[in-house]
C-alpha cells in the first residue's frame, strides 16, 4: 500500500515538473496542434476525425448540445482561464501588476501590440480587395475561388491581437538561457495584461447577450463561490457546483462560458489567511496548471487546428487571409510594442527595468507574435464562415511558426551576446580580485598586511684600515 501510495505521489510530482516546464509544455501543445492539422487532411484518417470532433454531447434540461470539438473550446479551455484568472488575481494583489508605476512600460506595451496588429490586418486586405483579383471591395480565396466581401473578412480584426505566453516562454526557454530575469519579467507582465485585455475584448465583441436574468444567476454563482473559498475549511464538492452552474449560466446568457473561469479565479483570495503559509489564489493556480497545461491546451489545440481543406496546397500561404495574419503578427505585433516602448521612455518619461534599453527588447516582441491559444479562439468566434474559420486558424498557425522561429534565432544571438558579456565581467571582477589580494599580502606570505616603512638615508662613518689607507663605512640600518 505505501509502495502504490509512493508511487502515484512520484508520479504526480513527475507530472507537475513537466508542466511547470514551459519548454516541455510549449511542445507538447505545438505537437497536439500539427497533429490535429494532419489528422484533418490525411485521406486515412480525416473522416474519423471529423466523424469524432462532430459527435453531438448534450446535457439534460439545458440547451447544451455541442459536438466534442466544441466541448473542448468551451469546456475544457474554461480551466485554462480559471488558471489565468488566479494568476491574474494574484498578479494584481502581490505580483507584477500590484505596482503600476513599476510595470507601466510593459502595461503599455501591451496595449500598443494588440493595437496594431489589427491596424495592418485591415490594412493588408484592404489593399488586397482593391488591387487583388476580383471585383474591388472583395477577396479571392486562393484555394477555392470563393469570394469574401471585405467587410466579411475585416470581421477577424481581432484575431491576431492575442499572445500565448506558454508558446512565448517555452522560445525563451529554449533559445535565451543566458539572459537576464528582467527581459523574462517584462514579457511575463506584458502577457499578463494582454490575457485580461483579450478576456476584455471577447466580452465585449464575442457575446450575444439572451435574457437578462441570467447576470443575476451570474452574480449569485460569484457571491457563493466567493464566500466558499474565503471559509477555512473548502467544501470542494460545493465549490465545483458552483463553478458549473456560473459556467452553465455564462453560456445560457451568450457570454463565452470560459469566461466563468476568469471570473471565479479572480473571486479568490490572493493574501494569507487563517494561518496559512501561501495565497489561496497562488497554491490553487499551480494545482490547476497540470490540467491546464497537459490537457485543457493540447486537446483544445488538436481540434481547433483539425480543420479540413479540400486542396492542401502551398497556395493556403499567398490567401489574402493567411497573408494577413502573418503580416499582422509577425510585423504588427512587435512594432506596436517597441514603438510603445520608445514613446512610454523617450516621451512619456517612463523607465525600463534597471540595465534594460528598448532594443534589448525586440527579440522577446517578436516572440510575442506567437498567437495560437487565444486567437484560435477568437478566429472560431469572429467567422461564422466555415471556410474563413478554418483558413484563419491555418493563418494563426503558420504565423506563430514563422514568429517563433525569427524570435529563436534573434533570442539565441542575444543570449551568446549576453552570456560573453557576463563572462568578460567576470573575468575581470576576478582579475581585480586577485590584484587586491596581492596587495594585501607581504613579502613572507603571511596573509598579514604589510607595514609600511619610511626610506632611511645612509650614514656614513670615516675610519682607517691597519695599512693606514682611509676608507668610509656606510650604514643602511635604521
Amino acid at each position: 500500500m505505501a509502495t502504490t501510495a509512493g508511487a502515484k505521489k512520484g508520479l504526480w510530482s513527475t507530472i507537475r515538473r513537466i508542466a511547470a516546464s514551459d519548454r516541455i509544455s510549449g511542445l507538447i501543445m505545438l505537437g497536439f496542434a500539427l497533429t490535429g492539422l494532419v489528422l484533418a487532411n490525411l485521406p486515412a484518417t480525416a473522416h474519423a476525425f471529423e466523424t469524432v470532433a462532430e459527435t453531438h454531447l448534450f446535457i439534460p434540461y439545458t440547451n447544451l448540445d455541442l459536438p466534442i470539438g466544441h466541448w473542448a473550446q468551451d469546456g475544457l479551455l474554461t480551466i485554462f482561464f480559471l488558471t489565468v484568472g488566479l494568476e491574474l488575481k494574484q498578479e494584481l494583489t502581490t505580483g507584477s501588476l500590484a505596482n503600476p508605476k513599476a510595470a507601466a512600460v510593459p502595461m503599455l506595451c501591451a496595449v500598443g501590440g494588440m493595437i496594431a496588429p489589427p491596424i495592418l490586418f485591415l490594412a493588408v486586405t484592404a489593399l488586397f480587395s482593391q488591387i487583388g483579383p476580383g471585383e474591388p471591395g472583395t477577396l479571392i480565396l486562393t484555394t477555392t475561388g470563393s469570394s469574401i466581401p471585405f467587410s466579411e473578412m475585416s470581421h477577424g480584426w481581432a484575431v491576431p491581437t492575442a499572445t500565448d505566453i506558454a508558446f512565448s516562454l517555452a522560445v525563451l526557454a529554449l533559445f535565451a538561457k543566458a539572459l537576464p530575469g528582467s527581459i523574462r519579467a517584462f514579457l511575463m507582465t506584458l502577457a499578463t495584461v494582454d490575457d485580461l485585455l483579450a478576456i476584455i475584448l471577447i466580452a465585449v465583441f464575442f457575446s450575444s447577450i439572451n435574457a437578462w436574468y441570467w447576470f443575476i444567476g451570474i452574480a449569485v454563482c460569484a457571491a457563493i463561490w466567493a464566500y466558499l473559498v474565503r471559509l477555512k475549511k473548502v467544501p470542494w464538492i460545493a465549490v465545483g457546483i458552483v463553478g458549473i452552474l456560473a459556467w452553465i449560466m455564462m453560456f445560457e446568457a451568450g457570454v463565452h462560458p470560459t469566461l466563468a473561469g476568469v471570473l471565479v479565479g479572480l473571486l479568490t483570495p490572493s493574501r494569507e489567511m487563517h494561518g496559512e503559509l501561501s495565497p489561496r489564489a497562488e497554491r490553487y493556480a499551480n494545482k490547476l496548471q497540470p490540467f491546464s497545461a497537459l490537457l485543457a491546451l493540447p486537446i483544445f489545440a488538436l481540434f481547433a487546428t483539425g480543420v479540413h481543406f479540400e486542396s492542401v496546397s502551398p497556395l493556403l500561404l499567398v490567401s489574402p487571409l493567411v497573408i494577413a495574419l502573418i503580416v499582422a503578427l509577425v510585423v504588427g505585433k512587435p512594432l506596436g510594442i517597441i514603438t510603445t516602448a520608445w514613446l512610454a521612455t523617450h516621451v512619456g518619461g517612463l523607465k525600463m527595468a534597471k540595465g534594460l534599453r528598448v532594443r534589448d527588447m525586440i527579440p522577446a516582441a517578436v516572440a510575442c507574435g506567437i498567437g495560437f491559444t487565444v486567437s484560435f479562439l477568437i478566429a472560431s468566434l469572429a467567422y461564422k464562415n466555415a471556410e474563413l474559420s478554418a483558413e484563419a486558424r491555418f493563418g494563426v498557425l503558420v504565423a506563430s511558426l514563422i514568429a517563433a522561429a525569427i524570435s529563436g534565432v534573434l533570442l539565441s544571438r542575444q543570449s551568446k551576446r549576453f552570456e560573453k558579456a557576463a563572462a568578460a565581467q567576470a573575468a575581470a571582477a576576478e582579475v581585480l580580485a586577485d590584484a587586491e589580494a596581492g596587495e594585501s599580502i607581504d613579502g613572507n606570505g603571511t596573509g598579514q598586511p604589510s607595514r609600511t616603512t619610511k626610506p632611511t638615508t645612509p650614514t656614513e662613518h670615516p675610519g682607517t684600515l691597519a695599512d693606514g689607507t682611509a676608507s668610509v663605512e656606510i650604514d643602511f640600518r635604521h
